[in-house]
């Protein structure tokens, strides 16, 4: 037997699989503890404090609750969902809870990328490796939220449609209203679940009519599924993703991010790549190879091409959704079905138990070895947020109203409730116009004419912004604290 006869069958050892999935899965958990992504994230402090509202008030909240400057204006809490989650996991475990749903809800997006590269493949190792890539190329753009649960809900929609068109079975489509009243009430990024959806009937409807028009192009992937049950399909999906406590209402806030431009002016997540990382690099050769991908068949997928080139711009226009052109781009490799003809046999149920029991025990040896645990979480907390400047501003109770930067104001609502702020991270409470003053007023520009720090009767803001350096000298202000990271001013 030749050495690569005996590499192949090494390769085929279920046990040998089962440990290189378990390894990829165990690795990407310890990297996220280790980088405790969960707890020092800005945005992931007004998302608890909103579950927590939900939780106690048994209802969701209608408007802009814990802010002063908007708190009667219409809002729609469209992540409750998540929020509950998030909440239950801090009052039942505290912030190891708060920190491990964060770890188990990345692992998860890897997990069931994984699960779509080997269906979709059929073939461990490609979607293994295309796992690994893929994962390499979006996971660490982002701190763990409620885009990850898009992440999955986008990554299982797409599996059904791509499996759909291959085998012409529409069947598999009637699962996702299902899906879709899960997603609406977990994310707003469920418009982009139904705006693929809606490509995808609509490029098999306009494939139909031009072929009843007696216009064949032969270069093109004929379509298979009937056009009535797709339509059918596409508006139940609408119809469930207004089953929740907003209704069609989220479709309004859809709307609202549309017309919205300053956040992309003052959020990095939200601007395009630069190229200083190498994940960047690598999601530029994933998408080049699925546009490869797609050009080597001999019949062109319609649906795959609009839907990369339309994935590409939106993701390399935007960091944040670099998961949408990577998810993307890794299917549509995985799908072009080269190599081996006979599929890897699906994961069984007590073989992905045997994986999650190994990923649960070196989840804890790793929490032991790398400060997973409530006083080291604390020590990290104190060491980003402004944890010694809220204790003395509640020492000393000063009177209010408060002033704050966008980037504490998620956590100042979790840890002084008795200050409303005046702005966080929610962009589409606050809107495009006060989002520029506040943005303009940290960084000096025509502070003195913002209407809000000027009836502010405290003052907290990070250290090294523009604003804080100049307060020290406003005739109207007091430093009453500092420490490495945060100041504290009282008005005169």
């Amino acid at each position: 037997m030749s050495a690569l006869q005996e590499l192949r069958g090494l390769l085929r050892l279920r046990a040998l699989q089962l440990l290189a999935l378990s390894s990829v899965l165990i690795l990407l958990a310890a990297m996220v503890c280790s980088s405790r992504t969960t707890v020092l994230d800005p945005d992931i402090w007004w998302h608890l404090k909103v579950g927590d509202w939900i939780v106690q008030h048994h209802a969701v909240p209608h408007v802009g609750i814990f802010s002063r400057t908007a708190g009667t204006r219409p809002w729609v809490a469209y992540s409750w969902g998540y929020e509950v989650l998030l909440s239950r996991a801090y009052a039942w475990f505290g912030l190891v809870g708060f920190a491990l749903f964060g770890v188990l809800l990345t692992v998860a997006v890897d997990f069931i990328l994984f699960w779509m590269l080997h269906r979709l493949s059929g073939r461990f190792w490609v979607a293994w490796i295309l796992a690994l890539i893929g994962g390499y190329a979006f996971l660490f753009s982002l701190m763990p939220r409620p885009v990850f649960v898009t992440m999955i809900l986008f990554t299982v929609t797409l599996t059904f449609l791509l499996e759909a068109q291959r085998t012409g079975r529409i069947q598999l489509l009637w699962w996702l209203p299902l899906l879709f009243v899960l997603w609406a009430n977990m994310h707003i990024q469920f418009i982009y679940g139904l705006s693929v959806l809606g490509m995808f009937v609509g490029i098999n409807l306009l494939q139909r009519l031009a072929s009843s028009a007696g216009i064949q192009v032969d270069f093109l992937q004929p379509p298979t599924l009937p056009v009535s049950g797709l339509v059918g399909v596409l508006f139940t999906c609408v119809a469930a993703s207004c089953i929740g406590p907003y209704t069609y209402h989220l479709y309004h806030v859809v709307a609202a991010y549309s017309n919205s431009h300053v956040p992309y002016l003052m959020i990095q997540e939200l601007k395009a790549f630069d190229f200083n990382w190498s994940s960047e690099y690598v999601l530029l050769l994933l998408t080049a190879g699925a546009f490869f991908s797609i050009g080597w068949r001999r019949k062109l997928d319609l649906f795959k091409l609009l839907l990369l080139i339309v994935a590409s711009v939106i993701a390399f226009r935007t960091q944040r959704d670099a998961w949408f052109v990577s998810i993307c781009a890794a299917a549509f490799i995985a799908d072009l079905r080269a190599g081996e003809s006979t599929p890897t046999p699906v994961l069984k149920l007590p073989e992905l138990a045997g994986v999650g029991a190994v990923l649960a025990i070196s989840m804890l040896l790793t929490a032991r070895n790398t400060g997973f645990n409530t006083r080291d979480l604390d020590r990290d907390i104190s060491e980003a947020y402004p944890v010694n400047a809220v204790n003395f501003v509640r020492q000393n109770s000063f009177s209010g109203p408060l002033y704050n930067h966008l980037d504490w104001g998620g956590f100042l609502m979790w840890y002084l409730p008795q200050y409303p702020v005046v702005v966080d991270g929610r962009n589409d409470l606050y809107g495009d116009e006060l989002d520029l003053l506040t943005y303009k007023s940290c960084l000096g520009e025509s502070y003195t004419s913002d209407p809000y720090l000027n009836e502010a009767g405290v003052v907290l803001l990070p250290k090294k912004l523009p604003l804080a350096r100049l307060l020290t000298i406003d005739s109207r202000f007091r430093l009453v604290y500092q420490d490495p990271i945060s100041v504290v001013f009282a008005r005169k």
